[in-house]
This record gives C-alpha cells, structure tokens and sequence, in this order.
C-alpha cells in the first residue's frame, strides 16, 4: 500500500513539508487506541536471533533509523513502533538554529535519492533533552554536530556542550563532522582537529565515570590515505566506532533533473561507496572497532551486503522514504533466514 498509494501522494508535495505533516499524521495516529499495536504486529519482529552486542550495548535487532530523520527527538517513540532496533536522533547543536535557507531539500525520483543542505536545522540540544526525558524503552543515539558561527577552533566545546546534555538521555553517541551543508565542518575530519574533538570526549568527567560508546560519522568522500588515517584516529582514541556513511558530493552517474543542487546527496547511488568504505575499514583494521553501515539501503539484500562487508549494525533514511516501513521488517526477515 506504501508504494501503491501512500508514496506517489507524498511525492507530489515539497519534500520538507510533507515530512513534518508525516509527522504530524503518525503523532495523531498513535493516540487512537490500537493504532501502535497494530503498527507493531505488522511491522516489528521480534526474535531471539536477531539481537546483536554492539560496543557494549544489546540491540532488539540490527536495523535503526539515522540521524537526520527525527532531528529533535519529537518522534522516536512512535517511529519505534515500525520495528526498528534502535533510533539515532540529531544533529543536535547547543543552540537551536534555522539551518540553510529552504527551499533546501530535493527528492531524485529516477534515481532513488535525495539531496539535501539543511544546515543542522534543530531547536537545540536542551529541547531535545525534555523529550528525551519521556522516553519508554527506545534504544536512542545521540548525534552531535557544532552550531554554524561557531569557529572550527572553538568547536570542540560544541560538541563538549552537547555531550554533557545528552549524556543521561542516550545510548552511545555520534560525532558528526561529515556533513556537507555546514561551511568548513569537514575540516575537523583532518587528523589533528579530529583527534583533539574525541580525545576530549574521550576525557570527559562524565564518560569517565560512566563510559559510553562514542562512534564517529565520516563521509564516503574520503580518500583511502584519509580513511587509514580515520583507523589510526579511532585505535588511538578508544572510541567504539564508526559510522560509514554520511551523504556525499558525489554526482556521478545521476539522471534527475534535481542532480546539479547543491547538498549532500544520499540514498540508491550512494550503496556501491558506503560499502566499499565499510569493506575498507573492516580489512585494515582487522575489525578492530565497530561499524555502522549506511547510504543506500533500499532493500534486503542492499543491508546484508553492508553487514556481509563488515558492518555490525545497519541505518535507514533514504531507502525508508523511498520503500516504506516494510523494509526494516524485510530486512529482519533476511537476517533471520540466513542466520
């Protein structure tokens, strides 16, 4: 029903709109008794097998939704009910901001994608925190990212901010310094800067005391010589992780009349790079640390392609727009029928 009616609906409306009337609408579906029952009989599955410990942390199942879809935490109670094992909210920044100018999200219909140059549009960590505060059993990451006048030299505290917000509300959290929309944010992925931010992380009184998994997000723009780099960074700082990947640059190979806006372009053609990234990090860190894969999923197979390379646990944004809710059980299902 999704992608019969439900989807070709959706897609005659501006993008960013229908989005938060989505919202809106599952918000008020989900006060009608029964409603999050019958989302959960049809969507989520729950089995023994599917469970996997990650960096510490034991997970229902494999698949989450990615930072991006629920920014402010308004959701992820109810987009839980969809069976997804885990939700990562965020990007969160220490003081809420508008983002980019709109009009500033584009669907690629031919190419199963999207762009976007949002710009870490969120209403601040704080606000977040109070939703946060109401949670019910939702296994939740927390991802971080700098407001956009703050300096690459004082962003670290950013970050720090956020950090100590957060700590009592989520799961493990995530350092985002890949997006393409905040200007010279991708500059904290060089060496130094990058291990200056997660040693301090690292050093915090507050993981001290009680650790928590820290993940970095890198971009699938990153150069193998890059990428060794991101190993060493990651083995030097003891942090749990990486997520691989964020959206791209990339045009290459793109046929919608959309391709030449500016933003980073996520979904289809992302999968074939997301998942060399994942193999390449695995290999040479002898899966030293943990993955998380993403960019690309649009169906079963395009997921056990990113865990068979080295992923521990998968992410859904672009492919859960484009195929529905019933991809995140589709993908349970293949999991469990090859386990």
């Amino acid at each position: 029903m999704y992608k019969l009616i439900i989807r070709p609906l959706f897609f005659c409306f501006d993008p960013e709109r229908i989005h938060y009337f989505t919202f809106s609408a599952i918000r008020f579906l989900n006060k009608i008794p029964g409603f999050s029952g019958l989302c959960k009989a049809l969507y989520d599955l729950n089995d023994p097998r599917l469970e996997r410990e990650v960096f510490g942390i034991k997970f229902k199942n494999p698949v989450g939704l990615a930072a991006g879809f629920d920014k402010d935490a308004k959701l992820y109670q109810e987009l839980s009910n969809f069976g997804f094992g885990f939700i990562e909210i965020g990007t969160l920044t220490p003081v809420g901001q508008d983002g980019n100018p709109k009009k500033r999200l584009f669907r690629l219909k031919e190419d199963n994608a999207i762009i976007n140059r949002m710009g870490f549009n969120n209403g601040g960590v704080l606000e977040a925190v109070t939703r946060l505060k109401k949670n019910n059993g939702v296994l939740i990451g927390g991802n971080i990212g700098k407001n956009k006048v703050t300096p690459n030299e004082d962003a670290v505290n950013d970050y720090e901010i956020c950090f100590e917000a957060l700590f009592p509300f989520v799961d493990y959290f995530v350092v985002n310094v890949s997006s393409p929309n905040t200007p010279n944010l991708r500059e904290l992925q060089e060496k130094e800067p990058l291990k200056k931010l997660l040693q301090t992380l690292e050093n915090n009184k507050l993981q001290v005391t009680n650790h928590k998994p820290i993940l970095l997000k890198i971009a699938p723009d990153l150069t193998d010589d890059q990428l060794i780099d991101i190993i060493e960074i990651v083995n030097e700082t003891k942090i749990a992780g990486v997520i691989a990947t964020n959206t791209t640059i990339s045009r290459e190979g793109l046929e919608s009349e959309n391709k030449s806006q500016m933003g980073g372009l996520s979904g289809r053609p992302l999968a074939k790079r997301a998942t060399e990234v994942i193999r390449f990090l695995a290999e040479k860190s002898n899966n030293s640390f943990s993955i998380i894969g993403v960019g690309g999923i649009h169906s079963a197979e395009d997921a056990m392609e990113k865990l068979n390379a080295g992923a521990s646990l998968v992410q859904l944004y672009t492919g859960f727009i484009y195929e529905g809710p019933a991809l995140v059980k589709a993908i349970n299902k293949k999991i469990l029928a090859q386990s």
